[in-house]
């Protein structure tokens, strides 16, 4: 396997989740909204089709069709960028006051993005069937443009939260188990035993014992448990002081394992490893906690 250096300062792509989940979860949601938004684009090319023709108007349909998927196409790639500061800056009922602004600011850098991105998709097609498109005049086409992406911003991101929400709900958000308003708690707080999974309104008990390893992923720790995770909100760090180190080992910055469940390990060039856990993911081992863990192991 060839030279993997620079894992310790940054996740490669190809390490940075396990095996078994890479798939296709990402794939369906990009289809979600791609099908929305260029559906939504040749709706409105009819709507306007059948106005023409309701009002015996001639009908331009090829620098309709253009304007309509120029501006439909730049919202699919902001929507991108939408996403990734969504699962690095979730609005919470904790965090939103705090957040608020960082979003509003990205209304405006929506608009202007948007805006700049369709009026270039429009001037090169266009320019490929050998005409010139002139967008308006500043700034009155700019600021009538500015508050319909506003709207669709705010309605995209309240969408992507929503989305979010519902998905921790219906694959079950875990939770650490708090200390009781009265009496002793049942099992220590500080390391826990269990951790209570909130999923479709129902609540269970899942064996910190049975956490076969942990991921960082945003603001968020997914617990893998028997073939599903569950999203802690907490950071990687505190989560290791909640674990006992006897059972749980940190081989990277952000991966905890469980040391009954590594199967083996695959030293790499540079120093790294993978470790070949026993549900078949691979987890990056970085070149500085590898003899930390050997030692742990008892090994070398």
């Amino acid at each position: 396997m060839g030279n993997n250096g620079g894992m310790e300062n940054g996740d490669p792509a190809a390490l940075s989740v396990p095996a078994a989940e890479r798939p296709h979860r990402p794939g369906l949601t990009a289809v979600f909204w791609s099908v929305l938004f260029l559906g939504t684009a040749v709706a409105n090319v009819l709507v306007k089709w059948m106005r023409a023709l309701r009002d015996g108007e001639t009908f331009a349909a090829g620098a309709t069709s253009i304007e309509e998927f120029s501006s439909a196409l730049a919202s699919l790639g902001l929507l991108a960028l939408l996403h990734a500061a969504a699962r690095r800056w979730p609005l919470h009922a904790d965090t939103w006051r705090r957040r608020i602004g960082f979003y509003v600011l990205g209304g405006i850098a929506w608009w202007l993005l948007h805006v700049s991105a369709m009026v270039l998709l429009r001037k090169l097609a266009f320019a490929l069937v050998g005409q010139h498109y002139t967008y308006g005049d500043w700034p009155a086409q700019w600021f009538y443009e500015f508050f319909k992406d506003v709207q669709t911003y705010s309605l995209l991101v309240i969408a992507v939260h929503a989305v979010a929400w519902f998905g921790r709900q219906r694959q079950g958000e875990a939770h650490l188990l708090a200390a009781p308003d009265a009496g002793p708690p049942v099992e220590p707080v500080e390391r826990p035993q269990h951790f209570l999974v909130r999923k479709l309104g129902k609540e269970f008990l899942v064996a910190t014992e049975d956490v076969e390893y942990a991921q960082a992923a945003g603001n968020y720790v997914n617990l893998r448990v028997r073939g599903h995770d569950y999203p802690l909100r907490i950071t990687m760090a505190v989560l290791e002081q909640r674990l006992d180190p006897g059972q749980f080992l940190r081989p990277h910055r952000s991966w905890l394992i469980h040391r009954g469940q590594l199967s083996s390990i695959e030293p790499l060039d540079g120093g790294e490893a993978l470790l070949h856990m026993a549900d078949g993911a691979k987890v990056p081992c970085s070149r500085r906690q590898l003899p930390v863990l050997r030692q742990a192991l008892g090994g070398a």
